[in-house]
């Protein structure tokens, strides 16, 4: 047993406790008391789950006495420690509470003094992000932990605890974490048998929660193939909530137990069919949660409004009213609001949020697998592929323009050698060779390479590590990070060559044939190709074998994660923003020295060390700052195009954690969700009409 191993689990467990446990006070989950949820054995055909004998893990010949698959909440971490295969499959429509009951599930399995230090740590995972033809189960699972615990990428410094150093790693790889995989029903329809299939060919024991009629699909026998239901996994299926429950329940969820001829005991004790059938309409814990919050204490409506038979004629039109009434309920301007949430919640009207929640879902309906997370890192994706390369060309233009008139500005007052006229369109003319050149990079990389520019997980440290997180040699990482920075150090400099070359001729009016011109552009760009493709790969090569793991030392969260990219970003900027001035700077020198026989004359003199360096370094860096990181699209995009457009607030992290504390949105990790599939869905198909 490694003692290092154990120890990340232990703390692993630790946070996912704490986590949990703050997102079940979050929800509501134990106000007033946790709302009754009950489970049976999956009635229907026996291919739907594999035989007991299986289950229980029995020897050959061994009698197989039918589990007890019968419970309720209290009883969900003993119903699993009866499975001798310690794989359970939890079946329910939507909104029955399958999420909810995953996180009671987590908290039973992390009580204190029910854990020893070998047991596995259960930790949810949303396997609808999950592609079984693209990623491993077990590649899945450790990309996921380091998401939402970077502590979990600092190295071991004996690598020989790990196969990569990283203890991510070696919890998945050697059984010490318990995967709970919560929304199989939320994978695309093709995907999720070969889903199963992946599952089927590991031993792990896990938690596996799906709406029923999708896991039936998958696990369907057809005419070319068995049955593949979960292999070694009992199945159980959640029942609905009682009428009986409801009664119980809702006077005291909406402190109403003693109102009048508008309290929910008389409403939900009616036997009239508008009132059968609202209570059948409550009998998933959703919609008991919308109903508790659009209609709860103070200035919330009259539930008896929901019996209106000519306003809800179906059950489909009351669970619609629920769901549109949620978020204007919750926005709604209270006496209170301005004292505890600050002033500039006075603009997030019910409307605006709608229309801003809007935007968010249709995003996530156009991402397909990722449909359900709101990750920081992504939202500037909703907007067109080349209005992002726009911006990136004119950022990247206007950091290279404004650096290049900030140093001749600072070289005419000290030196007097340079006019406006030729310091203006020198400026221009590299501002606008660079944009071109980053907007054409940007695009490419999007379109064909699927860069989705992740947040990093690693933050320069002065001395190199004694092992790399990635678990690659120094050799490696210095080359792998060398090869990508080469080219586009080379794109940037036959992009730059071409714009200085336009402006030679246009402001110069050079006396040179076509063939002339085309010479100098060809050497121009071959000298600075090269000495900003070396001066590049050089410098990102050498950042990148002083990497570590972020200092982020607890569970990650859209918050800490954003802001510990941020710190990250503005470091890696003071680093390589001098490192590629004095680069290209002497560089430029030794380059220019050595090609000088082959295409010379050439000259590189010191105010073009200058110029040129100072460029390279501070231009280059923040376009690559600003451009080609997580946190710089994230400012570019979330925080100055989409507000402009009118398609989020200006203050976007603030908006999205209020909405986290109003219980519009979860927290899984290090991204949000709306609280339920079902709430996405409906503010997607509302914004859509809208703009229809």
């Amino acid at each position: 047993m490694n003692s290092r191993i154990v120890e990340a689990a232990a703390e692993l467990a630790t946070e996912t406790r704490r986590r949990l446990q703050r997102e079940e006070e979050q929800r509501l989950v134990l106000d007033p008391y946790p709302l009754p949820v009950r489970w049976r054995p999956v009635s229907g055909s026996s291919w739907i789950t594999d035989l007991d004998a299986n289950i229980r893990r029995l020897p050959p010949g061994a009698d197989a006495e039918p589990l007890d698959l019968s419970g309720d909440r209290d009883s969900i971490g003993d119903l699993y420690r009866s499975i001798g295969s310690r794989r359970l499959v939890v079946l329910g429509r939507a909104g029955s509470g399958k999420s909810v009951l995953a996180v009671r599930l987590v908290l039973d399995l992390l009580r204190d003094g029910t854990r020893s230090g070998t047991d596995p740590v259960p930790v949810i995972f949303d396997i609808g992000a999950w592609d079984p033809t693209a990623h491993t189960l077990r590649g899945w699972l450790t990309d996921r932990l380091l998401r939402d615990h970077p502590y979990l990428d600092r190295p071991y410094p004996d690598r020989r605890s790990s196969p990569d150093g990283s203890p991510a790693v070696a919890l998945v790889e050697d059984g010490y974490v318990l995967p709970v995989l919560d929304g199989f029903d939320e994978m695309a329809e093709g995907l999720r048998r070969r889903a199963l299939e992946e599952l089927n060919r590991t031993s792990l024991p896990l938690v596996l929660t799906s709406r029923p009629d999708e896991y039936a699909t998958a696990v369907r026998p057809a005419p070319d193939r068995a049955a593949t239901p979960l292999k070694w996994a009992a199945a159980v299926e959640l029942a609905d909530v009682t009428p009986a429950d409801l009664l119980d329940y809702m006077p005291r969820a909406t402190r109403s137990a003693t109102s009048g001829e508008g309290s929910w005991r008389r409403v939900l004790a009616g036997r009239t069919e508008p009132e059968l059938r609202l209570r059948q309409v409550l009998s998933t814990p959703l919609m008991v949660f919308l109903a508790r919050t659009v209609y709860g204490e103070g200035e919330a409506g009259d539930p008896r409004e929901l019996t209106d038979a000519a306003r809800f004629p179906t059950e489909d039109s009351l669970r619609r009213h629920l769901l549109a009434a949620f978020v204007p309920t919750v926005y709604r301007p209270r006496a209170s609001e301005g004292h505890t949430r600050g002033d500039r919640t006075r603009q997030w009207t019910p409307e605006r949020a709608r229309h801003w929640f809007g935007h968010l879902a249709r995003h996530l309906a156009r991402t397909g697998r990722q449909r359900q997370d709101i990750a920081w890192w992504q939202i500037g994706r909703s907007l067109p592929t080349s209005t992002r390369a726009l911006a990136v060309a004119a950022v990247s233009a206007l950091c290279v323009a404004l650096t290049v008139w900030l140093t001749n500005a600072l070289i005419s007052v000290f030196l007097q050698e340079i006019t406006f006229v030729p310091a203006m369109t020198q400026g221009a003319a590299l501002g606008l060779g660079a944009g071109i050149t980053c907007g054409a990079l940007y695009a490419g990389m999007t379109t064909f390479g699927g860069s989705a520019f992740a947040p990093s997980r690693t933050r320069l440290r002065l001395r190199p590590p004694g092992g790399l997180g990635t678990g690659r040699s120094l050799a490696r990482t210095f080359a792998a990070r060398f090869g990508a920075m080469l080219l586009a150090g080379l794109a940037l400099g036959v992009g730059v060559s071409c714009t200085t070359t336009l402006q030679r001729v246009l402001y110069l009016d050079w006396a040179l044939t076509s063939s002339e011109v085309l010479r100098v552009l060809a050497t121009d760009a071959l000298l600075l190709g090269l000495i900003f493709g070396l001066a590049f790969g050089t410098v990102f090569g050498l950042t990148a074998m002083l990497e570590a793991p972020l200092d982020v030392s607890s569970a990650a969260t859209p918050d800490s994660l954003l802001d510990a990219n941020r710190r990250a970003v503005r470091s890696q900027l003071s680093v390589i923003a001098p490192a590629l001035a004095l680069a290209i700077a002497f560089g430029g020198e030794l380059i220019t020295s050595l090609l000088d026989p082959l295409l010379g004359p050439l000259v590189w003199l010191p105010q073009d060390a200058v110029v040129i360096g100072t460029v390279g370094g501070i231009g280059g860096g923040l376009s690559y700052a600003l451009c080609f990181t997580a946190w710089g699209q994230w400012l570019i995009f979330v925080r100055l195009l989409l507000p402009l457009r009118g398609r989020l607030p200006w203050n976007t992290d603030a908006f999205l954690k209020d909405a986290y504390h109003r219980g519009v949105l979860r927290r899984t990790g290090a991204v949000y969700q709306f609280r339920h599939i079902h709430l996405q869905q409906h503010l997607a198909h509302t914004s859509l009409r809208r703009q229809a």
